[in-house]
């Protein structure tokens, strides 16, 4: 008999979070895999729980992965947990869950806390339709090509953010997107939860005039207006190929194009020639 793969939400901050489900389901199986088993003790003891740890994170991903599927087939129910939150959101498990389904096991979702959900239910944007895209890119060029990638999708947009990095990526989100409505949720669920409600522009100058700590979630509300510069709801490529169209030269309408995008013609170059492989 197989067992079962159970995947355990735990607490992004306040420990009251902490679902009956989820302690029971913790208590219940032979291994509990977590990213940091020093951290994990200490959800652990709180709760009363003492079953056997193990490490399971990004560097040891593959190789714990077929050591737990082994488990698994064998008939050792195995509990997934991370650091904070749900597994698999911006967390290791989509190794162990595919290794799973392969081997027949049945995974089962022990729902809770997540933090971009929460912050998109708080921030007063849109709900109906939200894209999450995980961690923004640490680099300045990488990361404004995202928001390139992103920027007429119909949804609130949602990233999670380092505090070093919060006022860089709202600065680029105000060149590229327009100045939307935007919203910086910090620490939910913790002492110091804040929402920082505002334009884009106008939360850069709040966050880059301050000292930043925390966990941080950067929402976004979907285009509304046309983008500066009249380029309204097009892509940088649509926008190259119109004016193009209009007879002037493809190095004259980089150049152009990448004014009205508010980026340096190089970076323009490169993200034609990504689009161009």
């Amino acid at each position: 008999m197989l067992g079962k793969l159970y995947l355990v939400a735990t607490p992004i901050g306040n420990l009251n979070d902490m679902t009956f489900r989820s302690v029971e389901t913790l208590k219940s199986v032979g291994v509990i895999a977590c990213e940091d088993t020093r951290h994990t003790r200490k959800l652990l003891t709180h709760f009363g729980i003492s079953n056997k740890l193990v490490s399971y994170h990004e560097h040891n991903e593959t190789v714990r992965a077929e050591e737990l599927v082994k488990l698994l087939t064998n008939g050792e129910s195995v509990a997934v947990v991370s650091d904070a939150g749900t597994p698999g959101i911006s967390d290791p498990s989509f190794r162990i869950v595919e290794r799973a389904i392969e081997s027949g096991v049945e995974v089962v979702p022990i729902p809770g806390a997540s933090a971009f959900v929460n912050a998109a239910a708080a921030s007063g944007l849109p709900t109906d339709s939200i894209y999450f895209g995980g961690f923004l890119p640490s680099k300045k060029g990488e990361r404004r090509k995202r928001f390139l990638e992103i920027a007429d999708i119909p949804a609130t947009i949602i990233f999670y953010e380092s505090p070093r990095r919060i006022a860089a990526a709202l600065l680029d989100a105000a060149d590229l997107l327009g100045d939307r409505a935007s919203v910086v949720a910090r620490e939910i669920t913790k002492l110091h939860e804040e929402f920082s409600r505002g334009s884009l522009s106008e939360l850069h100058s709040k966050f880059s005039s301050a000292t930043v700590k925390g966990e941080i979630v950067l929402l976004i509300d979907r285009v509304r207006d046309e983008r500066p510069g009249g380029s309204g709801s097009l892509t940088l490529l649509e926008r190259l190929e119109q004016i193009q169209a209009e007879g002037i030269d493809r190095k004259a309408a980089l150049k152009k194009v990448a004014k009205e995008f508010g980026m340096s013609k190089s970076e323009a170059y490169r993200i034609v020639l990504n689009n161009e492989k």
